[in-house]
């Protein structure tokens, strides 16, 4: 009561004023035994909008807690509060350590949707995407919808030589040539500044174009002992290793055209000094020959005769266009063939990364100009299991993403995915993939997945309870009805970041993005097609 209802108020002759005017509530109510005290107050939902949309609210009315920057998530899924984020954009704020991102989920609750839609975000404000294996076809829709690339690759359906270094070759000499141009410059520069910076540049110039083709070499010599991996389900000895890197050597030196696994196999066939050398055959052929036996089995089934057909033994049909969105779609192999289906990924994973350095090499020269990209690594499990030594393989691949300026998506259904590995170092190698990961995004996952997870991420009990609640299939009442069945962790994803507590988010998506989200196409297109199947008119007089 203000001071003037006080002084207004009708005052008793003994000076006091009544009992229901000093009785007041106190901050929880009544006080009391049955007047209804509040033992504790729930906070108020918070909400963010627009200057614009809340100005006759101002200053009543404060932000929510969540983070708006990025590509828009969607809400958060107890306040309703708006939620962006995506890994390149809390990079670049300082929000995460590493542009990169885990989603973890079952099948079939959302999480390639997530990151296609963070895909879509990321493309408009000019982050290239690039889906370096796609088997289901999860994203080959989208990419086309954007006008990019699509790169078939499978049995029957395309090539890619594992020994074809790319655009390193002309990269490196545009590198060279430039660096000649900056050093004809310096001679006939008068000043020192000038002749100085341009020395510089020209040394630069070289330093690039060296460690492009050091790191085309090594690629290729990685990728020729993962596929041999993925053949014997064991890795090549160290001395097949040396062989292979001399080889390689020596086919560049003979050859003025891309190498192929058949040029490889000839030039171990062929038997020279270096090779013998290397064999440790002291001066008889037979023991040369008997030290490259198994190698030469080995790469005999990638050169068209083993069951990986003719895939990385001809050359590459379509190569990589950075300047536009990239897929390679995989759909192609079943599903039945895993030790394929590996060593694509590892062949598109490979090429991606290698492709991305050479952009980021001429643009550091000034020669192209700057991009950044964002992978998408699907079904990484599909690699890890395929042979030993390969999580080693992936681990290197995916190290560097920090200083090449690529943001990084990985994505697989479970933890137990990867502590389903043999050895207990490539368990924690895996796990590690998880640890170095800027953000951590669940989905729903069953009640024993928590104590796996706990090792890479901490979780509370609550949030642990809460992915485990969206992975319940829902109510049996509406099975049947005229309405499709929702189920309770459809689109809601549990953003973690280090320690702090997770962000519960459900996805929301735009109309023109639902058309392309569709990852049940045979379940229906197949049968609209029979059921809605024009009836033939016959021509008249025809019987």
């Amino acid at each position: 009561m203000s001071a003037n209802q006080t002084k207004n108020h009708t005052t008793p002759a003994s000076g006091r004023l009544p009992a229901a005017v000093l009785r007041r509530p106190g901050l929880r109510g009544w006080r009391g035994r049955g007047q209804g005290e509040a033992a504790y107050v729930t906070a108020a939902d918070e909400w963010r909008a627009t200057s614009v949309q809340v100005c006759g609210l101002w200053p009543f009315v404060g932000g929510s807690g969540t983070p708006i920057l990025g590509v828009p998530i969607g809400v958060h899924t107890d306040t309703g509060a708006p939620f962006s984020g995506d890994p390149i954009s809390w990079f670049i704020h300082g929000m995460i350590n590493n542009p990169s991102m885990f989603v973890l989920g079952l099948p079939h609750y959302g999480k390639s949707t997530l990151v296609r839609h963070i895909v879509l975000g990321l493309a408009g404000r000019g982050v290239n995407p690039l889906i370096l294996g796609d088997l289901k076809p999860d994203y080959v829709d989208l990419i086309q919808a954007m006008g990019g690339q699509v790169i078939s690759l499978g049995p029957g359906r395309g090539h890619l030589n594992v020994l074809d270094p790319g655009e390193a070759t002309d990269a490196a000499a545009r590198l060279l040539t430039a660096a000649n141009e900056h050093r004809v410059k310096a001679n006939h520069a008068t000043d020192e500044g000038e002749k100085k910076r341009l020395l510089v540049k020209a040394v630069k110039a070289e330093r690039l174009a060296g460690e492009l083709m050091a790191d085309a070499h090594n690629r290729r010599l990685n990728m020729v002992t993962a596929l041999i991996t993925i053949v014997r389900n064991h890795k090549p000895s160290a001395h097949e290793e040396s062989l292979i890197d001399r080889a390689l050597h020596i086919l560049d030196d003979r050859l003025d055209r891309v190498p192929l696994i058949g040029d490889l196999i000839d030039v171990i066939k062929d038997a020279p000094d270096e090779l013998r050398d290397i064999a440790l055959d002291r001066g008889d052929m037979s023991r040369y020959l008997d030290a490259t036996d198994q190698l030469r089995t080995s790469l005999y089934s990638l050169n068209g005769s083993g069951r990986f057909g003719d895939m990385f033994s001809q050359p590459t049909d379509q190569p990589m266009n950075l300047s536009q969105p990239v897929v390679f779609d995989l759909s192609g192999i079943s599903d039945t063939q895993r030790d394929i289906q590996a060593a694509c990924l590892l062949a598109c994973w490979s090429t991606g990364f290698a492709t991305v350095q050479v952009a980021h090499a001429l643009a550091d020269a000034g020669l192209e100009p700057r991009r950044n990209y964002f992978v998408v690594m699907d079904e990484l499990w599909r690699a890890l299991r395929s042979g030993e030594g390969m999580v080693d393989r992936v681990d290197s691949l995916t190290r560097l993403n920090r200083t090449e300026g690529v943001g990084q998506a990985m994505i697989t259904h479970t933890m137990s995915d990867l502590e389903a590995l043999p050895t207990e170092s490539e368990r924690m190698k895996a796990r590690g993939f998880v640890e170095r990961s800027g953000m951590v995004v669940c989905g729903a996952l069953p009640s024993g997945e928590m104590e796996k997870l706990n090792k890479a991420v901490t979780l509370s009990r609550a949030e642990q309870a809460r992915l485990i609640s969206w992975a319940d299939p829902g109510s049996w009442t509406d099975v049947g009805g005229s309405r499709k069945r929702v189920r309770p962790g459809l689109g809601k994803f549990l953003f973690k970041v280090g320690g702090r507590p997770g962000i519960p988010v459900a996805l929301k998506l735009t109309s023109v993005e639902k058309s392309l989200h569709d990852t049940n196409k045979r379940w229906h297109d197949p049968a609209e097609t029979l059921l809605e199947a024009p009836v033939p008119v016959r021509e008249e007089g025809a019987v």
